[in-house]
């Protein structure tokens, strides 16, 4: 009775992982059927059926590349990565690092996991062939080799995963990390082609059947095993060599710009992010909202502040978690004085602060990479938290209305008016609020569902940011028409000065003239006497000589009296009224 019993538990066991291996089975053959339709409602319909067969077959390897390749085509990128972070190669040096920092609060732990072996008589240190390296040995080291030979297994088995993964990490804007496993996937299906190639004879060579997108379009009687990346007649391999073609150009556009930011080259910094950002082929959201605040920090190091203030407002639309973008952005604001904003920027800072320490990780998928540490956490909140308090003591006495509109503009003072208006063009032009999402049509986003969210941050930065321009406008066209006001005042001032002081002068002059007119009449009165009877001798005198002297003595007296009247003309309407002094003998001829 109790062989049969055994046996009839045996016979029921086995019949149950049988049932399970068929369930899994049938859940595989649906998934493929439901996936062979290349619609959307289906494929999500048998990532359902997938999940329930890894419920059954947690390390089922079909299962697990159908699910990884059907969220691809889903472009549910988040959810891919989440799958398979353990390969992202900057996931792994984080966790090393964090290991390695924490190295010292777990070295009580790491002095549990090392144990003597053997024991320490003299009996085992007497034996020659004893190793004393075989004494203790750490825990955790064999456990990180035995998972390492378990990943190098499961890679061998699953060279997919460095494909998927590196399509949905470009995507993601984690383009180093693409790079890199999109490298290995391809370097390790091509050894597997290789090994694969050498018992193959030259008449049966065609490619390894792996499940990639060719496999849906070979043949409509066998169910295909994946959906399609794309509906181009473009293979997988090829697919793949373009978009590393494509990550290549961006991480090398990229790191010209750093350096040329490092550097201190600010136009060669921003000129590299603009062809980034404004380039023909879209780029993924995480990788342009870097790169977004990498040309903030150009702008801001070159002086033009508005420009630096839109960056940010685009970083902070497409990543609203971004600690770099709110602290350069309130920075700037407190630069220009415009307070209550910049208060307003910590405030929001501050929450985040404290949502990270309440939550103990930074915001976001443990994947996702930041400018900051968590431990650096705690210092940047006391430091801003005094810093809030300064803002305020501030805005309480009265510092809000002294902005400084001139440095927002990039003008300095005593601009004229047709500078001003230029400057208000160009800015009007570039931040004006109806072209504030056009950034959004050259990013491709992670997921279409934050579309919205993305252009609602847009319109609304973007508004504030424009009204904070016509403010300024506003306020340094009025200072410099007060300015063109004052400048008339003074010169209408010297005009009439300048008139009055001609006045004086002439008035002057016309006093002098009428006191000097009675002496002026009794010298030429004496004048006219004396030439008269300077004519006379003169005529007596030739009418004694000869009748040739007399003539010509008559054109010399007729000449001399025209000229000395033409001089007392001259000198009458110059207003040279003092009498001449008059020597009658040089009258006499």
């Amino acid at each position: 009775m109790a062989v049969s019993q055994c046996l009839s538990g045996s016979d029921q066991k086995k019949h149950w992982w049988l049932s399970n291996r068929k369930l899994v089975d049938k859940y595989i053959k649906d998934a493929r059927c439901l996936i062979a339709t290349q619609e959307q409602n289906e494929i999500a319909s048998a990532l359902h059926l997938l999940d329930a067969a890894l419920s059954l077959s947690p390390r089922f390897e079909i299962a697990l590349e159908l699910k990884a390749r059907s969220l691809l085509y889903l472009r549910r990128f988040r959810d891919v990565a989440d799958m398979l972070q353990d390969y992202i190669p900057s996931f792994k040096m984080a966790s090393e690092d964090s290991g390695s920092v924490s190295s010292d609060g777990s070295s009580q732990q790491l002095s549990r996991e090392r144990a003597k072996l053997l024991p320490s008589n003299n009996s085992s240190t007497d034996s020659p062939g004893r190793d004393p390296s075989f004494k203790c040995f750490s825990v955790s080291d064999l456990k990180k080799k035995v998972m390492a030979g378990l990943c190098k297994n499961c890679e061998k088995e699953g060279q997919w995963r460095y494909l998927v993964l590196g399509q949905a990490c470009c995507h993601l804007g984690l383009m180093e990390d693409a790079m890199v496993l999109l490298q290995t996937g391809k370097r390790l299906a091509s050894a597997a082609f290789r090994r694969e190639s050498i018992c193959w004879s030259d008449d049966s060579f065609s490619l390894p059947t792996t499940i990639t997108t060719s496999d849906i379009s070979s043949t409509a009687a066998t169910p295909p095993s994946t959906p399609p990346r794309n509906p181009s007649s473009l293979s997988e391999s090829e697919n793949i060599s373009q978009l590393l073609s494509h990550i290549k150009l961006l991480i090398r556009r990229r790191t010209a710009a750093i350096a040329a930011l490092d550097a201190g080259l600010y136009s060669e910094a921003i000129r590299h992010f603009s062809k980034i950002v404004d380039g023909r082929r879209p780029a993924p959201q995480g990788f342009l909202a870097e790169c977004y605040m990498h040309r903030a920090s150009a702008y801001k190091a070159s002086g033009r502040i508005a420009e630096s203030i839109s960056d940010c407002n685009k970083t902070l639309a497409l990543d609203p978690t971004c600690i770099q973008a709110l602290d350069t952005r309130a920075s700037l604001l407190e630069n220009i004085r415009c307070l209550p904003d910049c208060l307003h920027d910590l405030e929001h800072l501050k929450l985040l602060y404290n949502s990270i320490l309440r939550d103990r990780k930074l915001p976001g998928p443990a994947w996702k990479r930041h400018n900051v540490r968590y431990r650096e956490i705690p210092g940047k909140l006391c430091s801003l938290t005094t810093k809030i308090q300064q803002l305020k003591q501030r805005v309480a006495s009265g510092e809000t209305g002294n902005v400084d509109y001139y440095a927002l503009i990039g003008l300095g003072r005593g601009c004229s008016r047709s500078e001003l208006e230029r400057a208000h063009l160009l800015l009007c032009l570039r931040h004006k609020p109806d072209k504030a999402t056009n950034f959004i049509d050259r990013c491709e986003f992670a997921d279409e569902r934050d579309l919205d969210s993305v252009k609602d941050r847009a319109k609304m930065s973007a508004l504030l940011l424009y009204r904070l321009l016509q403010k300024g406008y506003s306020s340094v066209m009025s200072t410099i028409m007060d300015e063109e006001a004052a400048e008339k005042q003074r010169k209408k001032a010297a005009a009439a000065l300048q008139a009055a002081q001609a006045a004086i002068q002439v008035q002057q002059t016309h006093n002098c003239n009428s006191k000097m007119e009675p002496e002026t009449g009794l010298a030429s009165s004496t004048n006219s006497s004396d030439v008269s009877g300077c004519n006379k001798r003169v005529n007596s005198s030739e009418k004694k000589g000869p009748t040739t002297t007399t003539s010509n003595a008559n054109v010399f007296q007729g000449v001399f009296c025209r000229d000395l009247a033409v001089v007392g003309n001259l000198l009458s309407q110059v207003g040279f009224n003092r009498p001449l002094p008059v020597k009658y003998e040089a009258l006499s001829c």
